[in-house]
């Protein structure tokens, strides 16, 4: 998510406590409540600028229809070809659990859902499905993914086919989720300990053991960390580029291994895409022109590197593990480059609003209209695709890695 920040009420309040006595930790504190303040003045700023902005034209929709079965199920689907999707990540993955919690990162109110199911808003970040709804329909399990902390308890088929824990924001540097007062990636490994209790007491040990072998575990996070924690914020100014792409490789390869040694047996990491081509990174970063922002790529390049040799290490270690890193920096380059090549007339600016800067609470139906089509258009907000976009994303993801590890 861009321009993410902590909150502690109905309006944006910024707050962090001191978590030891240390002179170290202190001046941590201090900047990460520096950097917030900072970004509240950003947020408020954008959010008087986006009010006073023209709308374009509203309407138009862009729903994916499938035919179904009498199962619901769609036609082309076969058996199941995995236990279950359990998936760790940011937004691109979040189907709703920041709904709940306490931060302004949110995505529960229109005109967000507008080609969702009955145009309900749902949490996700996207004018309808995001890619894990789409792998968990390819792979036989059910058309939506739903989040764990869903706001009605989830059934037991809902439970054992898989779930997201992801929260929009997050990411893997520890500062990222406390600036954004979302889910950390520990957090949500937590939560997937208390998941498979779950799972043990509702359809037994069996299932869960079942979940562990032939579930497939999906990672997605990184963006927010380059986007904002980084640039936006600059709550890492002491890092260089190349530094902090190795401080990014360091947590993530933890998480991994933490993943595996909690039992996950089949896992698919996903790298960070050109952040720095997305609409709101262009507008900010990327000069008169709105060009790509190259700094954003270069970290998110060297990042990927690092993550591809990490892993490597990580099969020699755990042989018994199917792990694979999904590559979507070059599909996701080729499409904001030639975007007519894949049915869209728009890649550099977002459907919501002026296109420019609208994510997230910016992106709302009192200040933002919907562009029309919506299908001619890569990104849903200044962020984030739209489903049209995640569904082609998706489709390239399963035929070339998903694939590897069911």
């Amino acid at each position: 998510m861009q321009l993410q920040l902590c909150s502690g009420s109905s309006n944006p309040v910024l707050f962090f406590h001191c978590m030891s006595h240390s002179k170290k930790m202190m001046r941590q504190e201090e900047a990460v409540h520096l950097a917030s303040s900072s970004l509240l003045v950003v947020l408020l700023l954008l959010l008087t600028t986006t009010s006073t902005c023209s709308a374009r034209a509203a309407g138009g929709t862009n729903n994916a229809t499938t035919r179904s079965s009498a199962s619901g199920m769609p036609e082309e689907q076969e058996h199941h070809k995995a236990a279950a999707l359990i998936v760790f990540g940011d937004s691109i993955v979040d189907p709703g659990n920041n709904n709940g919690i306490n931060t302004i990162i949110k995505a529960d109110f229109p005109p967000y859902g507008h080609d969702f199911l009955n145009h309900r808003p749902t949490g996700r970040f996207c004018n309808g499905r995001i890619p894990t709804d789409f792998i968990a329909s390819r792979l036989g399990l059910k058309e939506y993914l739903p989040p764990y902390l869903s706001a009605q308890p989830l059934e037991k088929h809902d439970l054992i086919t898989g779930v997201s824990f992801a929260s929009g924001g997050t990411g893997f540097d520890p500062l990222t989720p406390r600036l954004a007062s979302v889910i950390s990636l520990p957090d949500q490994l937590s939560m997937f300990h208390e998941y498979l209790g779950k799972v043990r007491a509702a359809a037994g040990d069996a299932k869960a053991a079942e979940i562990l072998s032939r579930g497939v575990f999906a990672i997605c996070a990184g963006s927010d960390d380059v986007a904002n924690t980084y640039f936006t914020m600059r709550a890492r100014s002491d890092y260089d580029h190349a530094s902090y792409a190795r401080l990014l490789v360091e947590h993530a390869a933890s998480f991994v291994e933490d993943l595996i040694r909690a039992g996950a047996r089949r896992v698919a990491f996903i790298g960070i895409p050109p952040i720095g081509c997305v609409p709101s990174q262009r507008t900010m970063s990327g000069g008169i022109d709105r060009g790509c922002s190259s700094g954003h790529n270069e970290v998110a390049v060297a990042y990927n590197s690092g993550m591809v040799r990490e892993l490597a290490a990580l099969r020699a270690k755990h042989p018994g593990t199917l792990l694979v890193f999904m590559d979507i920096y070059g599909f996701l380059y080729d499409m904001m480059m030639h975007p007519r090549s894949y049915g869209f007339a728009e890649s550099t600016r977002g459907c919501c609003g002026t296109g420019l800067l609208e994510v997230s609470v910016l992106c709302n139906g009192v200040t933002s209209s919907v562009c029309h089509p919506v299908g001619d258009y890569l990104f849903w907000d200044s962020y984030h695709p739209t489903e049209k976009a995640y569904k082609i994303l998706a489709d390239f993801v399963f035929d070339n890695y998903v694939k590897l590890i069911i």
